[in-house]
């Protein structure tokens, strides 16, 4: 019992010993305070409650200070508690001291839990970027289409990268500029010629306004003539005309055909009842017969001035032929 009692306790000894070592980190500690940055063994301890990893805190700490910055603990451990990236805002505050750029810890912070690298925009800062939009399309006055594509030199704007619009912003604001500035040329030549001319009305419109980014300048990369749209929209419009043309003289026509069938249904009404009434002729002359009103002298004397009248007309229409024509022909 007395080996066991001895093994237990040394095994205890043991586990305890490994636990203070694990919340107590001792080499972070003597290496803060070894570097001038001094970070207490209860702020170690804390951290380990708090399960904020002490090493990060620490090696950022003892980065800032060896760059002559004074950033606390507290504010380290609170950026990385909000979801912050510390190690890259102490970075991106060592890169901006090297380079004369004003940036303070807590416009880092920001700038770093918005969602942006800010360690990148440190770097954009000293050295611009450049960035190329996609072939714009556009029309000038005498219709003919251009493919426009345009370099962007951007330099990062640290005041306005919280809040400020990104590189999609810039490049939609560039390519409605070169869409403008191209429509409003009278000759596609004239851009052909001078394709400074878009980069120099680009720049004066102020299209940085709003985004994290300052526009330094704008150049035209390449420039490629397209259809004769002008050309195309006129040849359509023609066919368009042709068709509304021919849509209305097929209406006239079928309203024409239509005046002209009820004009025969007229006139075919007209002989029927014509034909209707001749034959009430006969029946009218026999009534007569009978009452007495009709004798027979009269109706022969009638009959002849039909007769009459049925050669006059005959005569009539002999003596209009030309001469040497037949009734057949």
């Amino acid at each position: 019992m007395g080996n066991f009692a001895v093994i237990f306790l040394g095994a205890l000894a043991l586990l305890a010993f490994m636990v203070i070592m694990y919340m107590v980190p001792l080499r972070l500690w003597i290496a803060a305070k070894a570097s001038g940055a001094g970070v207490s063994m209860l702020s170690l301890i804390a951290m380990r409650l708090r399960r904020v990893p002490p090493d990060q805190i620490v090696n950022a700490r003892i980065s800032a200070v060896k760059a002559g910055l004074e950033v606390t603990v507290n504010a380290l451990e609170a950026h990385y508690l909000a979801g912050g990236r510390v190690e890259m805002v102490v970075n991106a505050l060592i890169s901006a001291e090297k380079a004369g750029i004003s940036l303070d810890f807590k416009r880092a912070a920001a700038i770093d839990l918005a969602g942006r690298n800010v360690l990148e925009a440190v770097a954009m800062s000293v050295t611009p970027k450049v960035i190329e939009t996609p072939k714009v399309s556009a029309v000038a006055k005498d219709g003919i289409q251009l493919y426009a594509m345009a370099r962007v030199t951007v330099r990062a704007n640290i005041e306005r990268l919280v809040g400020g619009a990104g590189e999609a912003t810039v490049l939609a604001r560039v390519g409605e500029g070169v869409v403008s500035t191209i429509g409003s040329a009278v000759d596609y030549k004239q851009v052909l010629e001078n394709p400074d001319m878009i980069s120099k009305a680009v720049l004066k419109k102020g299209l940085d306004a709003g985004t994290a980014f300052e526009i330094l300048s704008v150049d035209i990369a390449d420039v490629d003539v397209g259809a004769n749209i002008g050309a195309k929209l006129q040849a359509e419009q023609a066919e368009a005309d042709k068709q509304v043309a021919q849509a209305r003289a097929e209406s006239r026509r079928a309203l024409a055909v239509a005046n002209e069938q009820e004009m025969k249904a007229k006139t075919q009404e007209m002989r029927a009842k014509l034909v209707e009434s001749e034959a009430q002729i006969p029946m009218a002359i026999s009534d007569a017969f009978r009452t007495g009103r009709l004798g027979v002298l009269d109706y022969y004397n009638m009959r002849n001035v039909m007769a009459d009248t049925e050669m006059r007309q005959g005569i009539a229409g002999s003596v209009k032929r030309e001469p040497g024509t037949s009734e057949a022909a």
